[in-house]
This record gives structure tokens, C-alpha cells and sequence, in this order.
């Protein structure tokens, strides 16, 4: 399991940027297509929204790999 941590300052970290900081997308672009494609996962369901905001807890799962979020 990968863990992706939400800086100090903010309360969230979108998802985009969350697939970017666990190193399982080369770049956002990458993450725009994967999201869109229906291929990343939140929280066990398909979730399409780039700009979805993830907090504390949230399990992101794509190509195999899981992805925490913590605070």
C-alpha cells in the first residue's frame, strides 16, 4: 500500500494530484485520461471526477496499487 500524505496546511488533496504524488501516473495529463477512463477507483467505487477532493482515510485503488490518504 502506498501512502499519499495531505499537507499540514490544507485539509484535502484532489485525486489527480494524489495519483501523481504516489508515482502511478507520469503526469496529470496521464491522471486526466486514467480518471476519465473510468480506471481509478475511490473508496471501492468508480469515481471520474479529476478534481474529486480526498481526505484523511480515503483508499484510491488503480492498476493494482492502493493508495491511502492520511493527514
Amino acid at each position: 500500500m502506498i501512502t499519499v500524505n495531505i499537507r499540514e496546511d490544507e485539509e484535502f488533496i484532489k485525486l489527480g494530484q494524489a495519483l501523481k504524488k504516489a508515482s502511478v501516473v507520469g503526469s496529470g495529463v496521464e491522471a486526466k485520461i486514467v480518471i476519465q477512463d473510468g480506471l481509478v477507483e475511490l473508496n471501492g467505487e468508480v469515481e471520474v471526477q479529476r478534481g474529486k477532493k480526498l481526505y484523511d482515510g480515503d483508499i484510491v485503488s488503480y492498476n493494482g496499487e492502493t493508495i491511502k490518504i492520511v493527514k
